[in-house]
């Protein structure tokens, strides 16, 4: 879009199409906005669109440069600011991913834990868990009863087996922790009181009208009580790796004032 003063010459890319106050649009202006092969109606409805937004927006330029005051209006040094901060920002992430070091160690994590467990306090109750359902005309749902309770690894096989043929949702990974609120979604298990409720059931057998769920709760810990490491591991990865981000950071801008400092090209008049 282009816009400025009337002129008088006779080129007829300088011929106006339209004037909002004093700023004018030209034929030149809108050269580029009609795509190649469009029909001449279709290209007049597009020049004529194009025309109405332009005199919309001048119309609206002028109102707010008529009613903000000079200092609103100076956008140069917030342009100046942004670009100087996006500059930074990319040179920042290229810095990153050239130099950043993202292998992370068990001892890692484990020194990183040990050393901030006040920062690791459960906001949520947390179980380990395994659940299964099962339609009300799965065969053999008195053995799914002992083997789901079981701790019998010959069990456990058979009770896998079983599930691969038989059950709608299984979940078998009982030595990760899962949030006590995603397991409610996947078993309608009524409750009040979490707490009450996990401190008072092990072993879980919900019917439905078509359905019926066996829940065996292997393991819980109560919000505000301290997060086990296993559940905090992704979360302390994503730790390590945002403070190696600030000490590399830290380290270039360092170093780019050290450079600048020994080239004397920094000169500061204030002390």
């Amino acid at each position: 879009m282009g816009c400025g003063k009337k002129t008088s010459s006779s080129d007829a890319s300088e011929r106006v199409i339209a004037r909002v106050f004093d700023k004018y649009l030209y034929a030149e202006d809108i050269r580029k906005v009609v795509p190649k092969g469009v029909s001449k109606n279709d290209s007049l409805t597009i020049i004529r669109s194009y025309v109405l937004n332009w005199i919309q927006q001048q119309t609206v330029l002028k109102r707010a440069e008529d009613n903000l005051d000079e200092e609103r209006k100076n956008v140069d040094k917030k342009l100046e600011e942004y670009r100087n901060s996006l500059i930074t920002f990319i040179y920042e992430s290229e810095l990153i991913n050239q130099k950043l070091d993202t292998a992370i160690s068990n001892e890692d994590i484990e020194k990183y834990y040990n050393d901030h467990q006040n920062n690791f306090q459960l906001k949520n109750n947390i179980v380990q868990v395994l659940y299964l359902k099962l339609p009300l005309s799965a065969p053999k749902i008195q053995k799914v009863k002992e083997w789901y309770k079981s701790t019998n690894a010959k069990d456990r096989k058979l009770l896998e087996e079983y599930c691969y043929q038989f059950a709608t949702d299984y979940y078998f990974n009982d030595e990760e922790w899962m949030l006590f609120d995603e397991l409610q979604k996947k078993i309608p298990m009524k409750t009040y009181d979490q707490e009450q409720y996990l401190r008072n059931n092990r072993f879980i057998e919900i019917p439905d009208s078509n359905s019926v769920f066996f829940v065996n709760i292997k393991g819980f810990k109560i919000k505000e009580s301290m997060s086990p490491l296993t559940f905090e591991r992704d979360n302390i990865k994503n730790l390590i790796i945002n403070n190696r981000k600030l000490e590399l950071i830290r380290e270039m801008e360092k170093d780019a004032y050290q450079d600048a400092l020994q080239q004397k090209e920094i000169e500061n008049w204030i002390k």
